[in-house]
């Protein structure tokens, strides 16, 4: 399974007065960690939207806890496809703080319409996700 790796580090207002980053923040990397894996892919979500009519949206998420991210570290969020469905795919994603794993996430991302309604994923965006993998 191959790995997107994209790093960030974490400033004041990403944390508590204790300089413990907040938890939603972990939530927000691993959004945009997806975001910078769809573009390398080469994907552009407002051609998405506006040729396809495709929109992602998450479904379900799954999240765990292991150490907290503390003020001025760099983070590397590490994400990976685990499984594509029809409508929708599921991906892994962690955040490292040098080999030390802080947080792990499973995300289920559906694809939708302009109503929200699920739809079926292109053929060759599936094979663009899909061959990535390989």
């Amino acid at each position: 399974m191959k790995k997107h790796s994209c790093e960030y580090r974490v400033y004041y207002e990403d944390t508590d007065a204790g300089g413990i980053m907040y938890h939603g923040r972990y939530i927000n990397w691993c959004e945009r960690a997806r975001g910078e894996y769809i573009r390398d892919l080469g994907l552009n979500f407002t051609d998405l939207y506006e040729k396809d009519g495709l929109m992602f949206v998450v479904r379900h998420l799954e999240v765990d806890y292991f150490k907290p991210a503390k003020l001025d570290q760099l983070l590397r969020i590490e994400s990976s496809l685990k499984e594509m469905k029809n409508s929708s795919f599921i991906m892994n994603q962690s955040i490292f703080c040098q080999d030390s794993m802080l947080f792990s996430m499973t995300v289920t991302i559906v694809g939708v319409d302009s109503v929200g309604k699920p739809v079926r994923m292109p053929e060759h965006i599936r094979n663009i996700i899909l061959k990535d993998q390989e």
